[in-house]
């Protein structure tokens, strides 16, 4: 390690004591860390100091030009996702990324153009039945079953039906427990045992079939993949296919989800962000699926899909002039990051014209990184990215949702959503 180096700046702990006291989120002592010391600054909430990153240079040393030297430990979810590609480390990662990874890059993306507009048209039919009968709905569930049928058709070939539906609605479930479940392994399972069982059960009966050899109307899914590679790698057996199975689901689904209500709640707020869109184009065209990327892209800078990348150093290291320990935690912040008025032009304000006017965003990669950045950057990138443009252009023509109440924050979990119902019916 560099002798020059100087040691990482440490919150005061009387402030993260007041922090403690007061019951806030932990997003918001990340705020004073990175307001009251920059980009790469230290807090204590144990015996150890915890390393927070935000600066976009700094970021892109950790997660994109040294990811050997900052490491994934246990991930938070692993009692639902198992040993699937999110918790998977090293070698095991390695081989199920190379598996996986030709599905969702180029030519792999074609094979699921038609399944995502299949689940498009059937949110835009519900869309439409509400607007006839001025039925009260909730938008995030509607986002929630869109992005599901959308990754169900994925894994399997077959549109969502309702009883499916239904046992899946034990992965949200598990997801927003979570943050409050116990700290003790055993006792976590047990917390959920009921959801984790009605999702391995609909698991089971899904890996049956692809064994089996069964395709959906749409053809063979992933999982289809998976189970063919049982043949040739031993590892793949029917737990880590669940645990694929259910990471897929998880990774395809809950961001989405989250994405979409987040960017109906904020057209709410900003109406004429979607007028624009709108007229940026005719349907169909390049220019109005530019301006619809936009808002997606905007949203995803107020409300990353990864709101915060944990990482350990697995060895001695100097980041940004700062020494780093081997063994310390380091959070890498995309939330921050992008709310960085240092970086970006009034970052409080949705603006989506910064993602399709030249220089109005910033140059260096680490200072947009909603789905990450580096080696284990998001895989399903280019598919959540298609699939929320898809929906949007079948919908944004319609009625917009008139909210009847919003929630007043957000929830930190593994996404950040909405903390509350989002209740709308559509406008007249």
């Amino acid at each position: 390690m560099a002798t020059h180096a100087r040691p990482v700046p440490e919150l005061d702990t009387a402030l993260v004591e007041r922090w403690q006291a007061g019951g806030g989120e932990l997003v918001d002592l990340f705020g004073q860390v990175r307001e009251r010391l920059g980009g790469v600054a230290a807090f204590r909430l144990g015996p150890r100091p915890t390393v927070l990153v935000t600066d976009p240079v700094a970021v892109q040393h950790v997660l994109a030009l040294h990811p050997g030297r900052y490491v994934k430990r246990s991930h938070r979810a692993r009692l639902l996702i198992g040993d699937g590609l999110l918790a998977a480390t090293g070698e095991a990662w390695q081989r199920q990324r190379r598996l996986l990874q030709s599905q969702f890059t180029g030519p792999g993306m074609r094979r699921y153009e038609q399944r995502i507009t299949g689940a498009a048209r059937t949110a835009a039919a519900r869309w439409a039945s509400y607007a006839r009968t001025g039925e009260v709905f909730d938008v995030g569930d509607e986002m929630r079953r869109f992005a599901l049928d959308t990754i169900w058709r994925a894994l399997t070939g077959h549109p969502l039906d309702p009883g499916t539906e239904r046992e899946l609605a034990a992965v949200p479930a598990v997801v927003a427990a979570l943050p409050s479940l116990p700290a003790d392994g055993v006792a976590a399972q047990g917390a959920v045992a009921d959801e984790l069982a009605r999702i391995d059960a609909v698991a089971s009966r899904a890996i049956a079939a692809a064994r089996a050899g069964e395709a959906g109307p749409d053809g063979p899914g992933l999982l289809h993949l998976l189970t063919g590679a049982a043949g040739t790698r031993p590892e793949y057996d029917d737990r880590l296919i669940r645990d694929e199975l259910v990471t897929l689901m998880v990774a395809g689904h809950e961001t989405t989800a989250s994405t979409l209500t987040w960017l109906h709640l904020l057209l709410d707020r900003n109406p004429g962000a979607r007028e624009q869109a709108l007229a940026a184009g005719a349907e169909g065209s390049a220019e109005r699926r530019q301006a619809v990327q936009a808002l997606v892209h905007e949203t995803l800078r107020f409300y990353p899909s990864a709101w915060i990348l944990p990482r350990c150093a697995a060895e001695d290291d100097v980041l940004a002039g700062y020494r780093i320990e081997a063994g310390t935690d380091v959070l890498v912040c995309p939330y921050l990051t992008h709310r960085d008025p240092g970086l970006w032009e009034e970052p409080e304000r949705f603006d989506p014209a910064r993602f399709t006017t030249p220089g109005r965003r910033p140059a260096h990669p680490g200072s947009y990184l909603p789905f990450g950045i580096g080696p284990r950057a998001c895989l399903g990138l280019q598919f959540a990215l298609r699939e929320t443009t898809v929906l949007l252009e079948h919908l944004l023509p319609a009625r917009a949702p008139r909210f009847r109440s919003v929630p007043g924050g957000a929830a930190y979990s593994i996404t950040v959503r909405p903390d509350g119902p989002t209740p709308a019916v559509l406008a007249g």
